[in-house]
């Protein structure tokens, strides 16, 4: 599989969304504080995107073939339907931020790094993005990430880095024990053309999260994913 890497993206922080975003008081010491801390991590954040094109050669009732590579999800399977081509990735913010972030010792200044990492993430998704729009002009598009969901569980995290190559000497980031992703401040899965937009928040229960991009919908898999 022919992979792609975008390693020149620029990391340029946003002062007044991180204020927010933290709840820091305009025209404080705290933000003060914060525009110096923002200003050394633009100086050595690398965010990095490593993606591919993939072919579906196979599906079953729940798994799908993708250039040789099997992943095993019947929600998956059914989302890729009617695709004959789906994009896989990882992106992170980088190792020189996470690098950066693990050195600072004072756990408010770690907790405004978080923050800088994960927008800096944010920069490396919209790359990734704007790229396989230049590249493949694939219209219409969702995603699912290995462990966003029961039914397609984070030991699928292996297929798909095996299925990148060698992911740590292209950007750096690695699979710990636990299958997690070193650095944190990473995301990985399948981008796939869809008539209608998915989100996995939409078949998940969990109540309060942060990063809900959709509401749950009680209907939704007996309706298009429940087998026969």
């Amino acid at each position: 599989m022919e992979t792609v890497v975008l390693d020149q993206i620029q990391y340029k922080g946003d002062i007044a969304s991180l204020g927010r975003r933290l709840h820091i008081v305009q025209d404080s010491d705290d933000l003060s504080e914060l525009k110096q801390l923002v200003e050394e991590a633009e100086a050595i954040a690398r965010p990095k995107v490593l993606h591919a094109v993939g072919y579906i050669e196979e599906r079953g009732d729940e798994h799908v073939v993708i250039g040789g590579t099997t992943f095993r999800s019947r929600i998956l399977r059914v989302n890729l339907e009617q695709a004959h081509r789906v994009f896989l990735y990882v992106a992170t913010c980088g190792t020189e931020l996470a690098g950066w972030a693990r050195s600072l010792t004072d756990l408010l200044r770690r907790y405004w790094a978080e923050a800088i990492q994960e927008a800096a993430l944010r920069e490396a998704t919209r790359a990734l993005q704007r790229d396989l729009e230049h590249r493949y002009r694939p219209g219409k598009t969702s995603a699912m990430a290995p462990g966003s969901l029961g039914e397609w569980p984070l030991s699928e995290q292996r297929p798909l880095f095996a299925a990148l190559g060698d992911v740590q000497g292209a950007i750096g980031v690695d699979l710990s024990d636990s299958l997690l992703m070193i650095p944190a401040k990473s995301v990985s899965g399948i981008r796939f053309p869809t008539a209608e937009s998915f989100e996995s928040c939409q078949l998940c229960l969990r109540a309060g999260c942060p990063g809900r991009r959709a509401p749950y919908d009680q209907t939704l898999y007996e309706r298009r994913y429940r087998d026969g």
